[in-house]
């Protein structure tokens, strides 16, 4: 456990990283760099995409806060709220983790904007009762994630393992299990339709859903549109999203439909602007109204602050609520800096955060613990591991 004298001697001379400039993309299906002045890794995609992603670093700037001498007693928040935080975590690994998960707590303590005013809150919605736990991939490749990286008994059976350890983290929140799978998947070359994305079948979505309710869990669908479009791979979906516990995910990494460059998916890191989240916004909340359905949850992933243009455009609808979603890899400082960049700094309505079970240990680092996660705030309400 970091002692409360170092925490204290961490509050003086830090700030968060950043995250953003123009980083090039990690290839198709394989995801994603946390920090900026990624140098791309790219390679040929197949069915689906795979291929290895690249990773960054940067460090973090430096602050100052508190005088002494002044004759006057020293704020007590946020940095007593920190120290707070820092003292009860697990030990950290090195200084610079402290470091940036000190600076991640004080980024959203000091950000006005968080708690966001949302709307009114629906009966059925999941959020912020209860914290969706996911895991993501698809099951046509073992590169793409854990969902597709065992066998599914396997899978499922570290699935329980991993919800468990959430439930045990924090018994104060409900956690809601999810399936989150890849329906549309970004590809490198572009198909016989020129779109550089391949569709899954239905029977393949029906298999997953199937997955999911035999653990009581959600099903999350996420679009890599690719070249195609959000309102072109959205209505395929419809007869599942109208469904109960069928809920949306979109991937501005491998949205190229504003590249004028004409780069295709993996060798640029690919841009949504608000009014895509905002026509799936009014697609699901639509289906909600006709069918009856408690809320939706929409996840769009960020880790860099270009993919998602115009935020502060998203409009808040009580039948829809948006998670951005923190979906860089690497070492824990890094993504402590890309979460107080791309996600504390520019709230949205709720937050969420991803591990790699393979990524973000690649360097040695033990992959972040449930309890280490939580100490960011605001804490993320969404978890997804891939």
């Amino acid at each position: 456990m970091t002692s409360p004298r170092t925490a204290l001697a961490l509050l003086f001379g830090l700030a968060a990283g950043a995250c953003g400039g123009k980083p090039d993309a990690s290839p198709p299906g394989k995801q994603r760099t946390p920090a900026r002045e990624s140098p791309a890794r790219a390679s040929t995609a197949t069915s689906p995409a795979t291929a290895v992603a690249g990773e960054t670093s940067g460090s973090p700037k430096a602050d100052s806060s508190g005088r002494r001498g002044t004759g006057r007693p020293a704020k007590p928040a946020p940095d007593s709220a920190i120290l707070i935080q820092i003292a009860t975590q697990p030990k950290l690994r090195t200084m610079a983790d402290s470091i940036s998960l000190v600076a991640s707590i004080r980024a959203g303590l000091k950000n006005p904007g968080w708690p966001v005013k949302t709307p009114p809150i629906l009966a059925g919605s999941l959020l912020p009762a209860k914290r969706i736990v996911a895991f993501y991939g698809n099951p046509l490749s073992k590169k793409m994630g854990i969902l597709g990286e065992l066998p599914r008994d396997p899978m499922l059976a570290k699935f329980d393992s991993i919800v468990a350890e959430w439930r045990a983290a924090d018994p104060t929140t409900p956690v809601q299990p999810a399936l989150h799978l890849i329906v549309s998947v970004a590809q490198g070359l572009p198909g016989k339709d020129g779109m550089y994305r391949q569709r899954s079948d239905t029977g393949l979505i029906e298999n997953v859903y199937g997955w999911a309710r035999s653990k009581n869990a959600i099903t999350i669908l996420d679009i890599q549109a690719g070249k195609s479009t959000i309102d072109s791979e959205l209505p395929r979906l419809i007869p599942f999203l109208s469904r109960p516990d069928v809920h949306l995910g979109l991937d501005p990494e491998f949205y190229m439909h504003y590249s004028r460059e004409g780069r295709v998916p993996g060798t640029k890191i690919g841009t949504m602007d608000a009014r895509d989240v905002n026509y799936a916004i009014d697609q699901l909340a639509a289906l909600v109204t006709k069918y009856h359905l408690p809320p939706k949850v929409l996840i769009i992933h960020r880790f860099t602050t270009n993919m998602l243009q115009h935020a502060n455009q998203i409009k808040l609808d009580p039948r829809v609520q948006v998670v951005i979603n923190m979906d860089g890899w690497g070492q824990p400082w890094l993504k402590f800096d890309t979460y107080a960049k791309c996600e504390a700094s520019e709230p949205v309505e709720y937050t969420g955060f991803k591990l790699f079970f393979h990524n973000d240990t690649r360097k040695g680092d033990p992959l972040l613990s449930p309890r280490e996660v939580l100490a960011l705030r605001p804490r993320p309400i969404y978890i997804q591991y891939q």
